[in-house]
């Protein structure tokens, strides 16, 4: 099923159930997704929409740090509510495990043997883990194996 097509269907259900936090959250990804389609003047491709998907859950961590780091609990439930059902929409996020072995495997692959070639590994890594893992994770395990 298409994602535009397993939004609206959830869109439906949300408005039945009165599920505000999930009509909130898929309006948001769906004027998203909208706006990303106007920008490029062509209908989304599913990584370009997988790429929205994760630029809209990376603002909600976001904002739960400030939150958090504000005090401000009051809001930091709400985007917490708000966070697994952006989740819902994209693939399985690999684990740290899973990511580091792409990460070897990325830094055999270029030959990279310090940090100053980090740029490569990244390059050739961020392909295969788009959508999946977290890019700060993703280069944070890459600088720990270069700077080993």
């Amino acid at each position: 099923m298409a994602l535009t097509d397993a939004l609206n269907q959830d869109l439906k259900s949300a408005m039945k159930e009165h599920d505000k936090v999930s009509l909130n959250v898929i309006r948001a990804i769906k004027t998203a997704l909208t706006n990303a389609k106007i920008a490029s003047g062509h209908d989304l491709s599913e990584d370009e929409e997988r790429s929205v998907l994760a630029t809209e859950l990376k603002q909600r961590k976001d904002s739960l740090e400030q939150f958090e780091a504000g005090n401000r609990e009051d809001l930091a439930e709400e985007i917490k509510a708000e966070i697994p059902v952006v989740e819902k929409y994209l693939p399985a996020q690999l684990d740290e495990d899973a990511v580091a072995k792409l990460v070897d495997e990325a830094i055999a692959s270029v030959g990279a043997t310090s940090p100053k070639q980090f740029g490569l590994v990244m390059k050739a890594l961020m392909p295969k883990v788009k959508g999946q893992a977290d890019g700060a994770l993703v280069s944070s395990i890459v600088k720990a194996k270069l700077n080993a």
